[in-house]
């Protein structure tokens, strides 16, 4: 990337900057003109897009978008101050000329500039919903579109460095198959999600997982049942999985509630002796005062109304017997205080666990921002939904965050943005946590 940028992009920018503002040579030599609109349609054809060691065309694309972005600020600003001092020293005050020349310029810019954002626009996936959406708002607003332009040119450029990089990473380390454990990989998800072909709850992790030699299973199991009802579901899943596969335990991976139905399994459903690990990843082990302030704030009309609502939509998109209020009950601190007592750490079996905190309310994407508060109020530093001491189980426990004003959320342990974090690598994580088990021979 710094070779273009330094090399290639100077040079393309220097060329497109010239003809763009040259209209005085072209107004005099006509037969110019199409000479050098085919160099520029070349350039923007060709600039960044030959790139190597970029692994994939939507990211070769996206690089291509960042090029012609990066090509067209740079170009902007030095056409600017061409056509000033073409006004002064070579119009000679023909207006007419000169309001020409900067039509002429303007749509060379704008020929870089579309091109530019639409490659970036249709293949950036960090540039998100919120970035497009302001880009498009800010686009006539001076400054303030040159800043959103800066943002967008910066997350594209970024998006390909860390892609490329993980790209080369996994290659290096392709026959070492690092996530190759012992046993499969059983993903238990949490509260009001299903496990889904077309969305899948555990973002780009299992992708991750699997080009380093994982085997990997899914829950499968109802989106929002009580703990007692999704472990039973759970059991008969770690059943199906041992016959199809063979395997004498699985290593699971819970995340949020999904912790909770996990140990319940393990405890009273006779799954302790298929289970090698357990890794809770944000559980709220000692409840969560989210669902505390749900059930005693909202009136039972209202709660009731809602439930319904969700109750049927699950039913719709494939849940057996969902229960919205059963499976908020069943957060509470009384309820994971009681269950505690019956559930202990079980023997014989490696358990962890791994929390997270966001450092500001705005770290966190809706609806987590909101909740953020209310956990904040009552029960301290948390995810956006559970806090810091509810997380801890098991032998080892580690908390997790980051420098600055993000930190990391609820949802952001399991990927489900799909976003590129600083400092935290979440696919990254996963792929040394499975590296810890296969090391420990699990």
């Amino acid at each position: 990337m710094k070779r273009y940028l330094y090399v290639e992009g100077v040079l393309f920018t220097l060329i497109v900057t010239w003809i763009a503002n040259d209209f005085w040579m072209f107004y005099r030599h006509p037969a110019l003109l199409w000479l050098c609109l085919p160099l520029v349609v070349v350039i923007v054809g060709v600039a960044g897009f030959f790139k190597r060691g970029i692994y994939n065309r939507r990211l070769r694309v996206c690089y291509h978008g960042a090029c012609l972005l990066a090509m067209f600020a740079a170009s902007l600003a030095l056409s600017v101050i061409w056509q000033m001092l073409m006004l002064l020293f070579f119009f000679e005050g023909n207006v007419w000329l000169f309001l020409w020349s900067i039509l002429f310029c303007a749509a060379i810019e704008a020929y870089v500039f579309w091109n530019g954002i639409l490659c970036v626009y249709l293949t950036s996936a960090q540039l998100g919903i919120r970035r497009r959406v302001l880009g498009i708002l800010v686009g006539m607003i001076p400054p303030l579109n040159l800043i959103m332009l800066g943002k967008i040119i910066a997350v594209a450029f970024a998006e390909v460095r860390v892609e490329t990089e993980k790209a080369r990473l996994n290659d290096a380390r392709r026959e070492a198959r690092v996530c190759a454990t012992k046993y499969p990989v059983l993903l238990v998800h949490g509260l009001f999600f299903r496990d889904s072909r077309l969305f899948n709850y555990w973002g780009r992790i299992p992708a991750e997982l699997k080009k380093n030699g994982a085997r990997i299973f899914y829950g499968e199991h109802d989106s929002a049942r009580t703990v007692a009802e999704s472990a039973a579901e759970l059991a008969d899943r770690i059943e199906w999985i041992l016959k199809k596969t063979g395997a004498e335990k699985l290593n699971v991976i819970a995340h949020s509630k999904g912790g909770l139905d996990m140990r319940y399994a393990i405890a009273h459903l006779g799954m302790g002796p298929y289970v090698a690990s357990l890794t809770t990843v944000s559980t709220p082990h000692n409840g969560c005062v989210f669902a505390n302030k749900l059930l005693k704030k909202v009136p039972d009309r209202l709660a009731h109304r809602i439930a319904n609502a969700y109750d049927a939509i699950a039913e719709r998109a494939g849940d057996e017997h969902p229960d919205f209020l059963a499976a908020v009950r069943d957060l509470t601190d009384e309820a994971c205080a009681a269950r505690n007592e019956t559930m202990p750490p079980p023997k014989g079996i490696f358990c962890q666990s791994f929390g997270s905190r966001l450092n500001r309310a705005g770290g966190g994407r809706f609806p987590l921002n909101i909740s953020y508060h209310v956990v904040r109020h009552y029960d301290g530093r948390n995810d956006g939904l559970v806090s810091e001491s509810s997380f801890a189980f098991g032998e080892r426990f580690q908390l997790l965050t980051v420098k600055g004003r993000r930190g990391i959320s609820h949802a952001d342990m399991v990927d489900m943005n799909r976003e590129n974090l600083p400092e935290f690598d979440v696919r990254e994580f996963y792929v040394q946590l499975l590296s810890d088990l296969r090391e420990r021979g699990l």
